[in-house]
């Protein structure tokens, strides 16, 4: 198993947070009813989606710098 850096944890906790924003934004929005308004919930989709990849792509590439040292 590949050993995880403390920024890499990080980047991924933040990146399940993100998802799990994401995934619950999309459910309030169909929902009909969003309990924050509609405005609210769709900008913290928009940003949640680039967001959640980005933090992984981070992530990912510390773990990969990290095995190369």
């Amino acid at each position: 198993m590949t050993p995880i850096t403390p920024k890499s944890g990080i980047c991924l906790l933040l990146c399940c947070i993100t998802a799990i924003a994401a995934v619950g934004s999309i459910f309030e929005l169909t929902s009909g009813q969003p309990e924050l308004g509609s405005t609210t919930t769709s900008i913290i989709l928009a940003v949640s989606i680039p967001v959640t990849a980005i933090l992984f792509w981070i992530a990912v590439q510390d773990t990969r710098k990290a095995n190369q040292e």
